[in-house]
C-alpha cells in the first residue's frame, strides 16, 4: 500500500496567512500538489500536498512555520454517483473515523482521488487491501495530471 504525506499548518484566520506559506513553498520550488484550507472563528488549518513533503516540512519549520507532516491515505475510487460512498461505508463499519478528507477528480466520470486522514491508518490499509482499493504514493500525486486531455 502506497503512503502519501499532507503538511497540516494551524493558522490565524486572517489576511496573509496563506500568502506566508505559499511564498515559502515557491521560492524554494516546491509544487503544490492539493490544497485545503479550513476555518472556525479566528483559526483553521492548511492541509498542503506537495512534491517533496518531508523536505518541505523541514523547510517550514525552519521558517518559523509550526507544520505536522501526517500520513494520509490517497484512494483512487470511481467518478460516479456513490463511489466515493462505497469506500466510506466500509470504513464507517470497521470504525474508522474520518478526522480529514478532500478529493479531486482525475478523469471526469471515470476516476477522482480521495485523500483520507483516519484515526487508525493500518486498519484502513487492511480494509482497503481487502475490499481491492488502489491507492497513490508522494511520488505518483506529485506527477498527476489530472484533465490532462483538456485544452484549458
Amino acid at each position: 500500500m502506497n503512503t502519501a504525506y499532507q503538511l497540516t499548518i494551524p493558522v490565524e484566520n486572517q489576511p496573509g496567512r496563506l500568502a506566508e506559506v505559499s511564498g515559502i513553498l515557491a521560492k524554494e520550488k516546491f509544487n503544490i500538489r492539493a490544497i485545503t484550507i479550513s476555518s472556525f472563528g479566528s483559526s483553521g488549518f492548511l492541509n498542503i500536498m506537495v512534491d517533496d513533503p518531508k523536505l518541505a516540512h523541514k523547510v517550514l519549520e525552519k521558517e518559523g512555520i509550526e507544520t505536522q507532516l501526517k500520513e494520509v491515505i490517497a484512494v483512487i475510487i470511481d467518478d460516479r454517483p456513490g463511489g466515493m460512498d462505497k469506500l466510506i461505508q466500509y470504513l464507517a463499519r470497521e470504525k474508522i473515523n474520518i478526522e480529514n478528507a478532500y478529493g479531486f477528480v482525475l478523469e471526469s466520470h471515470k476516476t477522482a482521488v480521495i485523500v483520507l486522514d483516519v484515526s487508525h491508518i493500518d486498519a484502513t490499509r487492511r480494509i482497503l487491501e481487502e475490499k481491492g482499493f488502489k491507492t497513490l504514493g508522494t511520488e505518483a500525486l506529485a506527477t498527476i495530471e489530472p484533465f490532462h486531455y483538456l485544452k484549458y
